[in-house]
């Protein structure tokens, strides 16, 4: 299942109950824990998350005019997160969200050449992020110790591993190490006894070029701007 169908699942399970359920004005019945929870102005937490990220690849003017490269594409990498949680309330329905997290990712762009005695070949980026998100956060009324959420924000990302080895091969492609995405996402909160747990899914995309453009080397040359792209999975465990 891809990241798109994955998402419409996801959604459709999640606010399936919002708009089933009626809301007779009585919105604390069942909420035993979330009224213990919604005392606190600010509280903390941890995240642990499965990410999938990819580019988005645009080609050049010289893709169409060499001779040796015919196609350039970027294949989605599984990875990592690990985070922290900081989120301050902002009246009933709202909040606001600091998550610094440090990622790890898997990045591919793969070429296949003209020549008959060349295989298609790839040019694997492994990533450290070190990223810093602020999201605003919108909650839906409680329904039996859990609510709805959709979240948006912007993302600031430093990849801690860009002068690796590999990166600075003068045959490699090369990806800026900082990026800038904007975040969409939704989820649900589960108030339990002792914590808050919050499935979430979110999409990140980049939008300044993170490509380094070298016109000596041809894969670099083929390519006219690449953008992040990022489908993450997370469990925030907070209280």
């Amino acid at each position: 299942m891809n990241s798109s169908a994955f998402f419409r699942l996801f959604a459709f399970t999640l606010f399936l109950p919002l708009f089933t359920m009626e809301v007779d004005g009585q919105t604390a019945r069942g909420n035993y824990n979330f009224l213990d929870f919604n005392q606190k102005p600010y509280y903390f937490g941890i995240t642990l998350a499965y990410n999938n990220s990819n580019f988005r690849v645009f080609q050049s003017r010289e893709f169409i005019l060499n001779d040796s490269i015919t196609r350039v594409e970027s294949v989605t990498g599984p990875g990592f997160n690990l985070g922290i949680v900081t989120n301050l309330k902002i009246g009933e329905n709202f909040d606001v969200r600091f998550l610094p997290t440090l990622s790890f990712g898997e990045r591919n762009i793969n070429y296949a050449a003209t020549r008959s005695d060349r295989r298609p070949y790839a040019r694997r980026i492994e990533s450290v992020f070190v990223e810093m998100p602020f999201h605003a956060r919108y909650k839906s009324v409680p329904f039996h110790d859990m609510r709805l959420f959709v979240i948006a924000g912007v993302k600031y990302s430093f990849d801690v591993a860009s002068d690796s080895r590999s990166r600075n091969a003068e045959s490699l492609v090369k990806i800026a190490p900082n990026d800038f995405a904007y975040e969409i996402g939704a989820g649900v909160q589960m108030f339990l006894p002792y914590f808050i747990f919050s499935p979430e899914i979110k999409f990140s995309h980049g939008f300044n070029n993170i490509l380094i453009f070298d016109k000596e080397l041809e894969e670099s040359s083929v390519i006219d701007r690449v953008l992040s792209r990022t489908f993450t999975l997370s469990f925030h465990f907070e209280g």
